[in-house]
């Protein structure tokens, strides 16, 4: 088996990849290495004749508020007619040209904006309604940013951009051989060769679940360089072994250029994605239609908002196939 982690960005310069390969029972990684072309990657990650999961750190899923006006059946025949319409990824300058064709916002930072302006021009009821269930604050953890938000450092839209406008999209149209998790059933179930098993994986959860605790911003090469003795041992619980390289990486903070955080997050990506392959952690989905259908989850996260659905957005009746999706 294959596991690999893709840290996503508009910004194909900090897009890092971590490789590993399970043979005997044990996991052979190598040192990060940029993603390049993720259509080639996948390609030739398949070409190796075995199952293939693949984590990205990028939105996959929809808002249920915002799904409920969708004539598709779920996100992934939402996802594979996105090449037929361009205009959907076009960031709106302002709120006179934001539409459920036209959803992200804003281009550029406007006195005045604000996500709850943002969520009525797509006709929800407030800004809650632009968040998924796995987008909510948690007790383990802070919010995440909506889906369709393109602006600031806490920011997602611009990756689910980059991601499913160029490659995505394109991929499903032309039949590339891509499941999703959780949409199309679980991780293992998912799994065999010739298909690559698409996950949402973010470094961020992945470091609580391994108790590793950065001493300051992972922007900053010492705190990540402090953190090298404990990833190496998350590693090795995870039955997991570096090449020489890729010790000499994680002892060495990732890096000194602006891409040592990139690498650093693909290899926690790589760790949460090898403790729900092996058991480790539960390959946990909400019992929720929405989420399931729709939503999407966050791969080995087990702890749920407070909320049982995003603030000011009613559960409803579970969605229903559209005919002819």
């Amino acid at each position: 088996m294959i596991a690999a982690h893709a840290d996503w960005s508009i910004d194909p310069r900090k897009r890092w990849v971590s490789i590993a390969r399970r043979r005997g029972g044990q996991w052979r990684a190598e040192a990060p290495r940029p993603v390049g072309d993720p259509a080639g990657l996948v390609a030739g990650l398949l070409a190796e004749g075995v199952p293939l999961a693949l984590g990205l750190d990028l939105p996959l899923g929809l808002p249920r508020g915002f799904a409920a006006g969708r004539p598709e059946r779920d996100f992934c025949h939402f996802l594979r007619g996105l090449h037929a319409s361009p205009d959907f990824f076009l960031v709106s300058p302002t709120l006179e040209t934001v539409s459920p064709e036209r959803p992200f916002y804003p281009a550029r930072g406007l006195k005045g904006m604000t996500r709850l302006a943002h969520a009525r021009a797509l006709g929800l009821p407030d800004a809650a309604g632009l968040c998924r269930l796995c987008d909510l604050a948690t007790a383990e953890r802070p919010a995440g940013a909506p889906v369709f938000w393109t602006l600031g450092a806490n920011q997602s839209g611009k990756a689910a951009i980059a991601a499913w406008r160029d490659w995505l999209a394109p991929a499903l149209a032309v039949g590339a051989r891509l499941r999703f998790w959780p949409f199309q059933g679980g991780l293992l179930e998912l799994l065999e060769p010739g298909h690559a098993v698409l996950a949402e994986v973010y470094p961020a959860e992945a470091m609580r679940h391994l108790g590793i605790v950065l001493p300051g911003s992972k922007r900053d090469h010492e705190a990540r360089r402090a953190t090298g003795p404990s990833l190496l041992l998350a590693m090795a619980r995870r039955g997991m072994r570096p090449s020489r390289v890729l010790e000499q990486v994680v002892l060495g903070g990732c890096g000194t250029d602006a891409a040592g955080e990139d690498r650093f997050d693909s290899l926690l990506g790589l760790l949460c994605l090898i403790g729900v392959l092996d058991g480790a952690r539960p390959d946990f989905v909400p019992e929720d239609p929405w989420v399931r259908r729709w939503e999407g989850w966050v791969l080995g996260q087990t702890a749920l908002p407070a909320a049982a659905t995003p603030a000011g957005v009613a559960a409803g009746p579970a969605p229903q196939p559209a005919g002819g999706a």
